[in-house]
């Protein structure tokens, strides 16, 4: 558990704390900055970072995505999703979350401190945010290892995004079982607990490419639907 708070560490985009705090590309003053840092480090101090996935052969017509499991066949419907899966063999069906104390910390500065409130919002999503790019690293190496062929990895792509429709969360988390296996539970209005979770489709590919994790700032597609910024 130490060991993935330290590769969180190491993985935060601080940039991107600065973004969501309404910053831009700009630097915030030195107090801020300071602060930033102060909230950080509470959070990965008391974060319980858990996962869960399956892997899936995939295919994908022109607004309908098929994984094809041991046990299950699911189909999602979604032009968006399958043309960010057009040429992807497999897919990751994969759960994450910062576990429970992530959003007791988040409560508690709602109480004492509305700025410490909103900058662990910030630092939640980037910490989330970098978890789930550790994970599906390690999950596309291990799957290169097994079959002896080198997998790149498509943006990851969740249920709310672009035409995906939100119910699709109801069919990942029966699928892998989130709550029992992870503690991950979703509300009647289809919201996780604890908030900062992601549930996502992540293509695997053997087509060598650049648009993956961490990519939109250097490709030069910059009418991509899925650019990030």
């Amino acid at each position: 558990m130490e060991n993935r708070k330290e590769d969180i560490r190491q993985r935060v985009n601080i940039r991107e704390i600065y973004r969501y705090l309404g910053y831009g590309a700009k630097t915030p003053d030195d107090n801020v900055v300071l602060m930033v840092m102060e909230v950080l480090a509470g959070l990965l101090g008391v974060i319980q970072p858990r996962y869960i996935y399956k892997r899936y052969a995939c295919s994908a017509s022109e607004a309908v995505v098929v994984l094809k499991g041991e046990r299950r066949t699911l189909a999602f419907e979604s032009r968006n999703l399958a043309a960010n899966l057009a040429q992807c063999g497999q897919v990751i069906l994969i759960a994450a979350t910062l576990g429970l104390e992530a959003d007791k910390l988040l409560q508690r500065y709602e109480i004492l401190n509305m700025t410490k409130a909103t900058i662990t919002q910030a630092c939640g999503a980037a910490c989330i945010e970098a978890y789930c790019n550790i994970l599906q690293e390690q999950i596309c190496a291990e799957a290169s290892a097994a079959e002896g062929k080198a997998f790149y990895l498509r943006p990851r792509f969740s249920p709310g995004y672009g035409d995906l429709p939100l119910h699709y969360q109801k069919v990942i988390f029966e699928e892998l079982e989130c709550t029992k296996r992870i503690g991950l539970t979703l509300t009647d209005s289809l919201l996780m607990y604890p908030t900062k979770s992601v549930t996502a489709l992540v293509g695997l590919t053997t087509n060598p490419q650049s648009c993956h994790i961490g990519r939109c700032r250097d490709c030069d597609n910059t009418e991509c639907e899925f650019r990030e910024i």
